[in-house]
Parts: C-alpha cells; structure tokens; sequence
C-alpha cells in the first residue's frame, strides 16, 4: 500500500531519530530535535556520529527539501515523531494539544483578526510548538509575526527544529514565563494554559492572582501576565480547564477578568477528547480592555459536539457566524 506524504517523512523522522538515538546516547526526543536541524541543514551536523552512520543520515537529510512538501505535511509527520517519543518518556508538562483543537483556535483566531492583514502573537506556554504551528499554516493569507517562551530546554529544541523545518520565522524565548519577559505587547496571545501550582512564590507575590495561603495556579498567573503582554484591545484565547471557574481561587480570577478584559466567550471542547470530565477542556476567549471598546452584549457560550458529528458541527459553527454577525460592532 503506497504511504501518504505524512507517512513517508514521519518514517524518515523516525528512522534517523533512532540513529542519533543510539550514536548520541540520548533520548529519543532530544534526538529528534537533533534530526529537524539536520533536515533543515540537509547535512549531519552531529561530529561525533560515526561514518557508517553519517552515510545513512545523509541520504535521508539530502532527500528532504521543504519544498517538496507543504507545511502542514511537515507538521503532521513530525507532531507524530514527537508523539512517539512522548510515549517512551511520558512526563505532565510534555502535553500536545490535539489537532482538532489547534484547528478550532485557529479557526477563531481568524474569525476575530479577519480584518488585520498583519499582526503579532505570543504563546507563553508554546511546548512543541504545535498550537502556534497550526495557527501560522491555517493562517498563511496574513503576515505573522510570532514569538514563543518555553522554559523546558527539550520541548523548545523541538519547537525550534519544527519552526526551521516549516520556514515560519518564529521568534523563542527559554525561561520560565512567569519572570519578567521582554517581549513587547501583542495583538494576540494564544496558549495551551499549562494547569497545577506554581512553586515560586517570591516570583508569583508580584501577581495579583496570587493565592492567599500556600502556592498559586499556575494557569491564572499565565493569564494575567498573558494580558499584561497584550495591547488594550488586542485578544487572548486560552485553552483552559472546564472547573476554572469553580475553584476556590475563582472568585478573584473572575473579578481580575473583569477590570481587566471583555470575556468574549467560552466554547467548550467535546468531552469525547479527554480521558474523564474532570480533566475535560474549553477555550476562554478574551478581548483586553481599551477605551471605546464595549462588551458583547452577549458572551459567545458554545459547546462542541464530536467533530466527527459533521452535521452538528456545521451547526455549531453556523451558531458562531450568527454571533459574530450579531456582535461585529465591536470588531
């Protein structure tokens, strides 16, 4: 059965990821970023890689040339590699958000920037890379200029070697996002919000979302910062835990959103994508405040079938149309 391009070079990914492995005595992750700038560079970069084993690197590293494949080909099969390698050395904070979630965000982040031919993003919490990938292929008609902060020095030579391999310009930051960081404001923030306690309370006593006793979210500590990075006016939207607004530190996170932002709404992910309900998803849409801006009437509050549910699916979608027909005045 003939491979799909997906396929082809996810097979190429993996082979070579393997040689590296074993010749650099590594995990296969951190040998899989060493592959990406291999394919980038067309050549073994590696000097301590033996010459039985160059021979065949090369061969795939001269084979693979960005134009031969589109970008989100070049996702798909390296999401997979990274996919795989995640299986092999599972830790929390190594999490890649699902494909048809980064589609979805891209989907609104469109809808809401659909007037701008140009504009900045940040993903605080970029990982892999993934989420804000799949925003920069989906979006390829508007000029990006995008920025990512990953303080795990694995995930960020993954993001690195991935952003190389689809040519996107993506400007990366490694530390810890919670300390000061010199990025100029954006238009847009985008972010698979990394969800638990944060164990810095020095650092976290300069947030106003800190908590009164003992250690505080780390998700709502990524939010107000993510807003203090954003022009007034300019949009967030947030992958976040159903219950967010349910916990005991809620009521400050409602009040902060508040004075700070124009919730615009809520979709929540189809509970068919996790493993319970208690670890179920949606996104947080927020616009932050700027004068002459007003509020939605309304809050977009949505709920995503199974996308696989093609026809309820189209509706939900028609149901997002109605609401951004209803409320463009604010756009």
């Amino acid at each position: 059965m003939k491979m799909t391009p997906v396929e082809q070079l996810f097979q190429a990914f993996d082979e070579t990821t393997q040689i590296l492995q074993e010749e650099l005595s590594c995990t296969y992750l951190d040998a899989l970023g060493e592959t990406g700038e291999n394919f980038f560079h067309g050549k073994v970069i590696q000097e301590e890689v033996s010459e039985l084993s160059k021979k065949r690197l090369t061969k795939h590293c001269e084979a693979f040339a960005p134009e031969k494949y589109n970008k989100e080909t070049i996702r798909k099969a390296y999401q997979l590699a990274i996919l795989k390698g995640m299986q092999q050395n599972v830790q929390p904070n190594h999490q890649m958000t699902p494909d048809a979630v980064g589609l979805f965000v891209s989907y609104l982040v469109g809808k809401f920037t659909k007037n701008q031919k140009d504009f900045t993003v940040l993903d605080p919490a970029v990982g892999t890379g993934n989420l804000l990938f799949t925003i920069l292929n989906q979006l390829s008609e508007q000029e990006i200029n995008a920025s990512g902060v990953e303080i795990d020095e694995t995930l960020l030579a993954l993001a690195y070697s991935g952003a190389n391999l689809q040519e996107h310009p993506v400007q990366f930051y490694n530390q810890d996002s919670l300390e000061p960081l010199f990025i100029d404001p954006v238009d847009v923030v985008v972010s698979d919000l990394p969800v638990g306690y944060y164990p810095n309370d020095v650092r976290a006593a300069d947030y106003e979302l800190k908590a009164d006793q003992g250690h505080s979210y780390a998700h709502h500590l990524f939010i107000e910062q993510s807003v203090r990075h954003t022009k007034d006016g300019g949009y967030l939207f947030f992958i976040v835990p159903n219950n967010i607004f349910v916990t005991e530190e809620a009521p400050k996170l409602n009040q902060y959103l508040k004075s700070s932002t124009h919730i615009q709404g809520m979709v929540q992910l189809p509970l068919s994508m996790f493993k319970s309900e208690a670890a179920a998803k949606s996104i947080l849409l927020l616009q932050k405040k700027k004068e002459g801006i007003e509020a939605p009437k309304k809050a977009l509050l949505v709920q995503l079938p199974k996308l696989s549910n093609f026809e309820a699916t189209h509706s939900v979608v028609q149901q997002i149309d109605a609401w951004f027909e209803t409320e463009k005045n604010f756009l």
